[in-house]
C-alpha cells in the first residue's frame, strides 16, 4: 500500500511542475489585433469637438522586454502608420514588471489617438481649394486604416497588424 501513496505524490509533483512552467514565446514580440472602441470619429480641426480613437492589441514576448526599461521612464515603442500617407506616429508602453518564474509575458495594450490638435485629419484627393484638416462639404468623410507594430527594448520589431477601416467625419 506504500506504492500508491508515492505514486499519488509523484503525480501531484509532476502536475505542480507543469503549472510552474513559464510559457515559451519567441524573443521577438508578437501582436494580435483586438479592436477599436469605435469605427467613426470626427477629424481634429479648429472648432471641432474633440474625439478619441482607442486601439487595442494583445501581445506576447519571450524575453519580457516590452515597455519602458524602468518605472517612470517612457519609450515610444508602439508605432502606428496611417495608410493614406505612410506617416508613422508613436506612443509609449509604460514599464511592465516581470511576473512569475520566466521572463515571457503576455497581455493587452490599449492606446488612444486624440483628434484634438489635428491628431487625425481628413486628407482630400481633390486639391481644388480643400485643405487637409479643414471641414469640407465637398468631402464629408475620409477612410483610413492604421498599421500597428511594437518594438521591444532590444530593438526587435513585432509582426504588423492592420485595424479595420476607420471613417473620419470631415464636416
Amino acid at each position: 500500500m506504500k506504492y500508491p501513496s508515492y505514486l499519488i505524490l509523484l503525480l501531484g509533483f509532476c502536475s505542480l511542475q507543469a503549472c510552474l512552467q513559464p510559457p515559451e514565446y519567441p524573443s521577438e514580440p508578437e501582436i494580435e489585433y483586438i479592436g477599436l472602441n469605435k469605427t467613426m470619429v470626427r477629424q481634429g480641426s479648429a472648432g471641432a469637438q474633440p474625439d478619441t480613437l482607442t486601439i487595442r492589441i494583445a501581445y506576447t514576448d519571450g524575453d519580457g522586454d516590452i515597455g519602458a526599461p524602468s518605472e517612470g521612464e517612457f519609450q515610444n515603442n508602439v508605432v502606428y502608420i496611417d495608410n493614406r500617407n505612410d506617416l508613422p506616429s508613436r506612443v509609449s508602453v509604460p514599464f511592465i514588471p516581470s511576473l512569475g518564474l520566466g521572463n515571457g509575458i503576455s497581455g493587452q495594450i490599449s492606446f488612444d489617438i486624440l483628434t484634438t490638435n489635428f491628431g487625425m485629419c481628413c486628407i482630400y484627393d481633390d486639391k481644388n481649394g480643400e485643405d487637409p484638416c479643414q471641414p469640407s462639404r465637398a468631402f464629408p468623410t475620409d477612410t483610413l486604416i492604421y498599421t500597428v507594430y511594437i518594438i521591444d527594448q532590444a530593438g526587435n520589431e513585432s509582426n504588423r497588424i492592420e485595424t479595420e477601416p476607420i471613417i473620419l467625419l470631415c464636416d
